[in-house]
């Protein structure tokens, strides 16, 4: 997805508001005030609210698409899984804004498009686990009593609950370590 520089500058203003009043208080005045300048601005730039979660979302799908996909591939399929996670786990760290417009309340029930979005968000991580686990267990390193996609849907439930927690925390733990101890229990069931 491409966006120009300040249309960068208003999905990181809008998460800024939504992180800081919810979906109700991302109003295009309020974010008018935030980034200093008119509404009529806004609106040069984006269409509507909606057209800027919008872009949130397609910005964070696109992002995570290039940074999974450039897990080194010479890496064994352990040493991925916990690449693709640290990865995710940095970025929010630095992100939190995007955390919040994937768990405002109110922005699944927003509109079809952006429940779209969010289900594409979901697709792209499972287009990089999916195979991996699949490849992790014809290598024999995870189970294959269970099917590859009851782990992925596992693992990601398990993700999302995390993320989803440290949202509702206010942020108030380290991400990274706390991630890494997710993904080494994780590991330890899904594992042989």
């Amino acid at each position: 997805m491409s966006i120009s520089e300040r249309q960068k500058e208003i999905i990181d203003a809008a998460g800024k508001i939504l992180t800081q009043s919810g979906i109700s208080g991302l109003t295009t005045k309020n974010l008018a005030k935030e980034m200093g300048f008119s509404e009529a601005a806004i609106y040069r730039h984006f269409p509507s609210k909606e057209a800027i979660i919008l872009a949130m979302l397609g910005f964070l799908r696109s992002n995570m698409d290039s940074r999974i996909s450039e897990v080194n591939q010479s890496l064994g399929v352990e040493e991925r899984f916990r690449a693709i996670f640290s990865s995710q786990f940095s970025f929010f760290t630095q992100n939190q804004h995007f955390v919040v417009a994937v768990f405002s309340d109110g922005l699944w029930e927003e509109s079809g498009q952006v429940n779209q979005a969010i289900l594409a968000l979901m697709q792209t991580k499972m287009r990089y686990l999916l195979p991996l686990i699949q490849e992790g267990q014809s290598q024999g390193l995870f189970k294959s009593s269970i099917s590859s996609e009851q782990i992925t849907h596992i693992v990601m439930g398990a993700f999302r609950l995390h993320m989803f927690k440290w949202r509702v925390s206010g942020f108030s733990f380290d991400l990274v370590s706390s991630g890494h101890e997710l993904i080494d229990s994780i590991l330890e069931v899904i594992k042989k």
